[in-house]
């Protein structure tokens, strides 16, 4: 199957759509696909090989954060060509009311159209009142897939229609093979996240560090993550700074092996998330989660039975649960073990299953179309017994 995708956010600043799509690609080409993805990306920045440059973005604010987008007349003019020279069977666009190349690509494309969305917003008034224009391109999409219940809410209050629910997906091997880094190991807390975007949440998890640190004073917290590291340190005590260590932006082996050597993750987001992908990561690594009770992040840790959950927000609730997990080796392991074995229906051979079901189940219709089509075209014209 020759199929096109489309990322509606800069490649060179990766975020959790840029993952799913970039290890769906990955995914798609190990089962014999062909598969281009568009995506705006700098001229600088290097591409994988299946990834088509529609050209630099623009910052602009969006669903509770920075995104970097792509829209106007060129990306128009690149999106047309590129669906030109493709000439796919199937296109599947990410986030299609965002104001970027999937919408661009909704107008148009022709043939059969997938679309995922992967915001959770229950109180968009911006989607609410762009109801009118996003109609016509929402029409075309032949399949609809939410990654999450929440991310299926937001479509229906939004936008009418529905569409089925597939989580994002991580190669659940990958996280689980990684080696220990004995460095990180040793009482220590992890977070990944972008350090200066507030709905991530580490000012929270830095104001829950000293009631931590007073119990146990040997904690490193360990940050992954590109911001302003003087800042976020800001609100500790000066003779606790050192106790946090900043890795900057690491590789995706280096984030496994964080995973793997932290004694617990914590994910202290404040909103805005329809999924959590890191929530899988960290589950697929085997470590002990600790994360605030949005939604996304209950559903994705059923429930607070695969990683105990907090009050959002709530920097005592944080500290509480934190100091009462660093001094529970025996439930930290049990949370790992359950995390392990939940983890496994976000795995690739599980989603990529079913994300190419949507697509076949498309394409079928699209085909049956044309041959109804074209059976009615040659009986009109006094052909059908031709065939």
């Amino acid at each position: 199957m020759n199929i096109g995708i489309v990322c509606p956010y800069s490649w060179d600043v990766p975020g959790g759509v840029q993952f799913h799509i970039r290890d769906l690609a990955d995914h798609l080409i190990r089962l014999g696909h062909e598969v281009s993805v568009l995506a705006p990306a700098d001229d600088e920045t290097p591409l994988p090989p299946f990834v088509v440059s529609a050209g630099r973005a623009v910052p602009v604010p969006y669903n509770g954060s920075v995104a970097r987008l792509n829209f106007g007349f060129l990306a128009a003019a690149r999106v047309r060509r590129w669906l030109h020279d493709g000439t796919f069977d199937v296109i599947h666009i990410h986030e299609p009311t965002a104001p970027s190349l999937g919408l661009l690509t909704c107008w148009a494309a022709q043939g059969p159209i997938v679309a995922t969305f992967h915001t959770s917003n229950p109180r968009s008034r911006v989607m609410l009142a762009a109801y009118a224009i996003l109609q016509p391109a929402l029409e075309k999409i032949s399949a609809r897939i939410a990654v999450s219940e929440y991310a299926r809410r937001t479509l229906v209050e939004h936008l009418g229609g529905d569409a089925v629910v597939i989580p994002n997906g991580v190669d659940v091997d990958f996280f689980a093979r990684a080696a220990v880094n004995p460095r990180w190991q040793g009482g220590t807390i992890g977070f990944v996240g972008r350090i200066d975007e507030p709905r991530k949440g580490l000012p929270v998890l830095m104001k829950a560090l000293p009631r931590i640190l007073e119990a146990f004073p040997d904690t490193r917290l360990l940050v992954a993550g590109r911001g302003d590291e003087k800042e976020a340190v800001d609100s500790l005590p000066e003779e606790m700074r050192g106790s946090v260590e900043f890795l900057g932006m690491v590789s995706d082996e280096d984030k496994a092996r964080l995973l793997r050597s932290v004694d617990l993750y914590v994910a202290p987001n404040t909103g805005g998330e329809s999924f959590g992908i890191i929530l899988v990561e960290a589950l697929s690594a085997g470590a002990a989660v600790l994360a605030s009770d949005l939604d996304a992040f209950a559903q994705v840790l059923d429930q607070g039975e695969a990683g105990e959950l907090f009050a959002n927000e709530d920097a005592d609730a944080l500290a509480e649960a934190a100091v009462r997990l660093l001094g529970d080796s025996r439930r930290r392991e049990e949370l790992g073990e359950r995390g392990s074995a939940h983890v496994r229906r976000f795995d690739w051979s599980t989603v990529g299953a079913d994300i190419l079901a949507v697509y076949e189940t498309v394409t079928d219709g699209a085909a049956s179309v044309a041959t109804d089509e074209r059976v009615g075209l040659r009986a009109r014209f006094g052909l059908a017994a031709r065939d």
